[in-house]
C-alpha cells in the first residue's frame, strides 16, 4: 500500500462520506417524523417499530452477498450500484399512503445503503496502513453522525414547509448524486488497487469468519449492545423524550440534535485518541491501554447511563442520553478489531458478517420495543411506564452480553 496523495485521499474520503452521511440520515429520520406518520397514516407503536425496522432487516439480508461482492467487484462499483435502489426506495416512501407501501420503500432504502460503511472500510483496509483503521472508521462515523444531526432540527424545521414527503424526495435526489460521485471520482483509485482475485470471494470464506471464536466474542457486543443503541438512536429516542419526559416536538428535536452532536464530537475524540493510546492484541505498547479494557469500560458506561434513564423522568434526565452517546463510541474499536483479525482478502466478508449481526440486533430491538410497549399498555400500564419497562428489558440484555464478553478470553489470530 503506497501513501496516498492528500488530495486523492480527501476525494476518497468525501465520496464515501457523502453516502454514509445520507445512509445515517435515512436511518435516523424516522425518530423525527414519527409523530407525523402516527397521525397521518394512523400507525400503532408496533406498526411504527415494524416500519422503521424494515430498514434494518433488508440491510441485514444484504450483508452476506455484499461481502462477496465487495471482495470480488470492489467498493466503487458495488456501492454506487446499490445506492440506486436507495434512491428508488426514497421515492416510493415519499409517494406511499399505506403501511405496505411505506414498508417497501423503507426496505429498499435499507438494501440500497447497505454498503455505505462496509465499502469504505473494505477500501481503507486495502489502501491505508493498519494503524490508521480505527481513525478512519471514526471519521466515517463522524460523517454518519452528521447525517443523524441533519435529520433532527433541520428536518423538523423543514416539515412545516415541505412535509415528510418532500424531505424524502430531496433525499432521493441527493443519494443519486452520491452514487455518481463514488462511481466516477473513485475509478482511478480502484484501478490502482484492484479487488481481490475471484477465487478469494468464494462463499467458503464465511466459514472461516463465522467459525472464529474471536468473531463470536466481538459479534455478541455488536448484536446486542451496539444493535440496541442503533435501535434507540434511530427511532425510540424521540418517543422517549415525548412520552416519558413530556417534551414537545420542537424541544425533542433540539435534544436529539444535541444527542447526535455529542456523538459526533465523541467520535472525533476517538479518532484522535485511539491510534495514540489504545494497544491492539499482538502489539507491544509501553503506554497503550488494552483495547478490550477500553471496550469494556465504555460499554459499561453506556449501560449505566441507560439505567439512569430508567430511574428518573426528571426534565434534566435527557443528559443520560448524552452520556450513553459518548460511551458507545468504543463500538468503533469492536468493529476495527474484527476487521484487523482477518486477512485482507476476507475483510469484506468479516465486516459484513459483523454488520449482519449488528443490524439483526437493531431490527429485533426496534420492533421488539414497539411490541412490548403495546403489550404492557394492553395490560394496563401507562404509556410512559410501558416504554420504561420495554427499555429495562433491553438494558438487561446488554448487561448480560457484556458479562459474557468479559468471561471469554479469546484473542484474534495474527494476520
Amino acid at each position: 500500500m503506497g501513501t496516498l496523495r492528500i488530495t486523492l485521499a480527501i476525494r476518497v474520503f468525501l465520496s464515501f462520506a457523502s453516502g454514509y452521511f445520507l445512509s445515517y440520515a435515512f436511518r435516523s429520520v424516522n425518530a423525527v417524523i414519527a409523530p407525523a406518520l402516527l397521525d397521518e397514516i394512523r400507525l400503532t407503536n408496533a406498526d411504527l417499530g415494524l416500519l422503521s425496522s424494515a430498514y434494518f432487516i433488508s440491510f441485514a439480508c444484504m450483508q452476506l452477498p455484499l461481502g462477496i461482492w465487495l471482495d470480488k467487484y470492489g467498493s466503487r462499483r458495488t456501492e454506487s450500484a446499490l445506492l440506486l435502489f436507495a434512491a428508488a426506495g426514497a421515492a416510493i416512501f415519499a409517494c406511499s399512503s399505506s403501511l405496505p407501501g411505506l414498508w417497501i420503500g423503507r426496505a429498499l432504502i435499507g438494501a440500497g445503503v447497505s454498503a455505505c460503511l462496509m465499502a469504505p472500510i473494505k477500501a481503507y483496509r486495502q489502501w491505508f496502513a493498519p494503524e490508521r483503521q480505527s481513525q478512519l472508521a471514526s471519521w466515517m462515523l463522524v460523517a454518519g453522525t452528521s447525517g443523524a444531526l441533519a435529520a433532527t432540527v433541520p428536518v423538523n424545521a423543514a416539515l412545516p414547509l415541505i412535509g415528510w414527503r418532500g424531505v424524502f424526495r430531496i433525499m432521493s435526489v441527493m443519494i443519486l448524486a452520491s452514487a455518481a460521485a463514488i462511481f466516477f471520482l473513485l475509478k482511478k483509485m480502484e484501478t490502482a488497487h484492484p479487488p481481490s482475485a475471484p477465487h478469494a470471494a468464494s462463499t467458503g470464506g464465511y466459514a472461516q469468519v463465522f467459525g472464529s471464536p474471536f468473531f463470536h466474542r466481538m459479534a455478541l457486543l455488536g448484536t446486542v449492545n451496539h444493535g440496541s443503541f442503533v435501535a434507540l438512536q434511530t427511532l425510540w429516542a424521540g418517543p422517549w423524550m415525548i412520552t416519558v419526559l413530556g417534551m414537545d416536538k420542537a424541544h425533542t428535536a433540539r435534544i436529539l440534535f444535541m444527542f447526535n452532536l455529542s456523538l459526533l464530537l465523541a467520535y472525533l475524540v476517538m479518532s484522535w485518541w485511539a491510534p495514540r493510546h489504545v494497544a491492539r492484541h499482538g502489539q507491544v505498547a509501553a503506554r497503550g491501554v488494552p483495547v478490550m479494557r477500553v471496550i469494556a469500560v465504555g460499554l459499561s458506561g453506556a449501560i449505566l447511563a441507560q439505567a439512569g434513564m430508567l430511574m428518573t423522568s426528571a426534565s434534566w434526565s435527557w443528559v443520560f442520553w448524552i452520556m450513553m452517546a459518548v460511551c458507545i463510541t468504543v463500538a468503533t474499536l469492536v468493529q476495527t478489531e474484527v476487521s484487523l483479525s482477518f486477512p485482507v482478502a476476507l475483510t469484506g466478508r468479516a465486516n459484513t458478517a459483523y454488520n449482519l449481526l449488528l443490524f439483526v440486533g437493531a431490527f429485533v430491538v426496534q420492533w421488539g420495543v414497539g411490541l412490548l410497549i403495546d403489550l404492557f399498555k394492553s395490560h394496563g400500564a401507562s404509556p410512559a411506564d410501558a416504554m420504561r419497562l420495554a427499555f429495562a428489558l433491553c438494558v438487561a440484555c446488554q448487561a448480560l452480553s457484556l458479562a459474557i464478553f468479559l468471561m471469554k478470553r479469546t484473542t484474534p489470530n495474527a494476520v
